[in-house]
């Protein structure tokens, strides 16, 4: 087993015999590390180029002559480089006797020290040891962390080193400030490493979806004629209206208020629709198939910002997606009638959340909100109303977690990742039983609502709380008023 030590060569006097190509790599070993340690150097061939370092400095001494047991004399460390094994052995049976520390070229089980490779940076070094098993790693691994390691490095040094003059206490009090200051180089380490790994991880993932891509239309080409995929994309953009054009607009800028408030969507879009004169069970059909699209990707977002309480999350999705199915299997089966005596009871009770969550916005927080109880028939009821109405559920789940106490952010991260498997649901329901019809308005709802739902997600976890409190609650004051006023024919 080795231990790792560092002389202090100045302090002592080495000897090289030989004067090949190795003991000229040996002597610019010594050299890279010290210039002032007296090296005496023994061979009858020597290379011009240990001449030419003896020019260069005066503490190399070199003598063109046989070996001699006497040239051992004031010898504290010993290299041999010599090609003659016999030599070689002798030389180290002379210094053992005198107790001279020996290093063998090539010959591990001779040495009584290696040279390892060293790492230089400023007063940094780090020594690199194969245990004489392959000096070639060694020199690789060399090359690696010489190009790893700063030069900075020996400014971080100079500086600790200020530190650790000027720090008072015992020795064990100036190690654990020193461990304080110097924590900050192994997090930094951590995160990177984190990040490195975080990187690859994402490249695999596209790498996989690109593969998965290509088999995919591949195999589809072989099932459809690129001719005919072609014929048919281009006679469905031109059979597209204007209508395609204004619900990128509503479904962009719909998706901002949903996503970034947990609200707005279906009710907003079914406003729109309901003055195109479209039946409910389709406009509900419509709006869920597009916002099955949009509310992935917001709950998609939402994720990657951690607004999400999956324990809440599970309690609303689960119930919701059983009424959802339920509540659109209903809206097939019995029309408009039954849909417009829910949706003004819900609307008044929106109203009253409306106004309270605007109220709050300028109360002082509670710090330990109140526990949400009920938090799975609230999921249920929300999922069975959106079904119908065509919306409800951000008025009525996410109103109710907010003026429960909950930060907004949380609130609308979990009612939007919810609302995905709500709209999921119900959207199958449709399609199952009726079909999908108004591709044009699906698709432009989609194109614009996809665009925006990650910026919705990110403007959810900036916006300021009070803000939030405000603009939700003065959005389903309006969505509620106009609701009611449509649902009396007042408006």
């Amino acid at each position: 087993m080795l231990f790792p030590v560092f002389l202090k060569l100045d302090e002592l006097r080495l000897t090289i015999i030989g004067g090949g190509t190795v003991a000229l790599e040996k002597l610019h070993a010594v050299l890279a590390n010290t210039s002032k340690v007296p090296i005496k150097l023994i061979a009858i061939d020597i290379k011009d180029e240990i001449w030419q370092l003896a020019e260069l400095h005066s503490n190399i001494f070199v003598h063109q002559k046989t070996y001699d047991p006497s040239d051992l004399i004031e010898t504290n460390i010993l290299i041999i480089a010599v090609n003659d094994n016999q030599l070689a052995f002798l030389i180290k049976k002379d210094a053992s006797e005198k107790n001279i520390l020996v290093n063998v070229a090539d010959k591990p089980g001779l040495c009584d020290f290696y040279l390892s490779s060293i790492v230089k940076k400023g007063n940094l070094k780090i020594a690199i040891s194969t245990n004489g098993k392959s000096p070639t790693l060694a020199k690789r691994l060399k090359e690696i962390l010489n190009d790893s390691l700063p030069e900075e490095v020996d400014g971080i040094l100079n500086n600790l080193s200020v530190i650790r003059t000027k720090l008072k206490g015992n020795f064990a009090d100036k190690l654990q400030r020193l461990n304080e200051i110097t924590k900050i180089l192994s997090v930094q380490e951590k995160i990177e490493n984190k990040d490195h790994k975080h990187r690859n991880k994402k490249i695999s993932i596209w790498f996989v979806i690109a593969i998965v891509s290509v088999l995919l239309g591949y195999t589809l080409s072989l099932a459809i004629p690129v001719e005919h995929l072609f014929h048919q994309s281009r006679s469905f953009l031109l059979q597209l209206d204007n209508r395609f054009y204004w619900m990128i607009l509503i479904g962009f800028g719909v998706e901002m208020i949903a996503g970034s408030m947990g609200m707005g969507y279906g009710a907003i879009c079914t406003s729109v629709l309901l003055s195109l004169g479209l039946s409910l069970p389709v406009i509900s059909s419509s709006v869920h198939t597009s916002e099955m699209f949009g509310s992935a990707a917001s709950a998609i977002s939402h994720f990657k910002f951690r607004n999400i309480n999956k324990k809440l999350f599970k309690s609303l999705a689960i119930p919701g997606v059983i009424t959802a199915i339920l509540g659109a299997l209903f809206l097939i089966r019995f029309g408009e009638a039954y849909a417009y005596i829910l949706k003004p009871l819900v609307s008044f009770y929106t109203l009253y959340l409306g106004i309270n969550i605007l109220t709050r916005a300028f109360i002082k927080k509670k710090k330990n909100p109140g526990k949400l109880k009920y938090a799975g028939w609230l999921g249920a009821i929300g999922g069975f109303i959106d079904s119908v109405g065509g919306g409800g559920w951000g008025p009525l789940v996410t109103s109710t977690i907010i003026a429960k106490g909950r930060e907004p952010r949380y609130a609308v991260g979990t009612s939007v990742a919810a609302k995905f498997c709500i709209t999921v649901a119900s959207a199958f329901t449709f399609f199952s039983v009726i079909g999908i019809s108004q591709w044009p308005i699906i698709f432009g709802l989609i194109f614009g609502g996809v665009m925006a739902a990650p910026l919705a997600a990110r403007l959810t976890g900036k916006l300021p709380t009070k803000g939030m409190f405000i603009a939700v609650g003065i959005l389903v004051i309006g969505i509620s008023l106009r609701t009611i006023l449509k649902s009396f024919h007042w408006i």
